[in-house]
């Protein structure tokens, strides 16, 4: 084979590959109850919701004044995935009260290594926020508390 066959052969080959861009990351699908919370998932007056995953491995809770370390995932009620620590592969750390108040709430009742789901209502969660590219309405967090600080 000559060196120009050869060459048309390789391109050929390569352009006819759908290569998967290794920037993009994969969405986490969405957990089964994504559109409501269950029956068994605990309440709170201001309406959040959640459900323990996996409980923790202490008796450490944040509270307001605390910064913590946390994987998490956000879906909407509809499964689509909007952020996530997890595909990014690095938790985030924040202050307890520079989140939104469903977190600021949510996290005070975890404490480290426990894995928690939330529903929080859009009024805890960005529905009063004017930027168009946030989700609004209801939002379902899976949130794991790594570190409190």
């Amino acid at each position: 084979m000559t060196r120009g066959v050869l060459l048309l052969v390789l391109v050929t080959v390569v352009t006819s590959c759908t290569l998967k861009d290794a920037a993009a990351p994969e969405a986490i699908p969405a957990p089964p109850d994504v559109a409501a919370p269950p029956v068994d998932a605990v309440r709170t007056p201001s309406g959040l919701a959640s459900k323990v995953l996996r409980p923790g491995r202490s008796n450490v809770r944040p509270t307001r004044a605390s910064s913590v370390a946390v994987h998490y995932t956000g879906w909407t009620t509809d499964g689509r995935m909007f952020d996530s620590s997890v595909v990014r592969g690095q938790p985030a750390e924040f202050g307890v009260t520079g989140v939104i108040p469903g977190w600021t709430e949510g996290l005070q009742l975890m404490v480290v290594g426990e894995h928690r789901r939330f529903w929080i209502p859009g009024h805890l969660a960005y529905d009063s926020d004017p930027r168009p590219d946030v989700p609004k309405g209801m939002l379902v967090f899976d949130v794991e508390l790594l570190e409190v600080k």
